[in-house]
């Protein structure tokens, strides 16, 4: 597992509907990438939003980054979009599962 967690704030002036149509496009594509697992995304009060993406592994990942239509978006994402964001990208150290079980 390679999880990808994207932190970021959007600009005040952007256009919400280009935003949520590219963003919906992006995760459409990502869906069908090679080792794609996940995508999650959480907004928290104050509009910081964390999107997480789980992949098979980092290769896949980076296989991801390096999708043409994806980097235009993330230049997009740079020029209209964010006020700022932070990536972190590794194989989590631990893991720790729980899950109830069915009677």
């Amino acid at each position: 597992m390679f999880l990808v967690v994207f932190r970021n704030r959007k600009r005040a002036d952007i256009d919400a509907a280009a935003y949520s149509a590219d963003a919906d496009a992006m995760e459409a594509l990502a869906a069908v990438q090679p080792g794609y697992l996940s995508f999650k995304s959480y907004t928290a009060e104050d509009g910081e939003v964390v999107a997480i993406s789980e992949w098979a592994d980092e290769a896949a990942a980076l296989a991801w980054r390096r999708v043409a239509e994806h980097g235009e978006m993330q230049a997009r994402g740079r020029e209209e979009y964010y006020e700022d964001y932070t990536l972190f990208a590794g194989t989590p150290s631990r893991v720790h599962r729980f899950a109830r079980t069915k009677a």
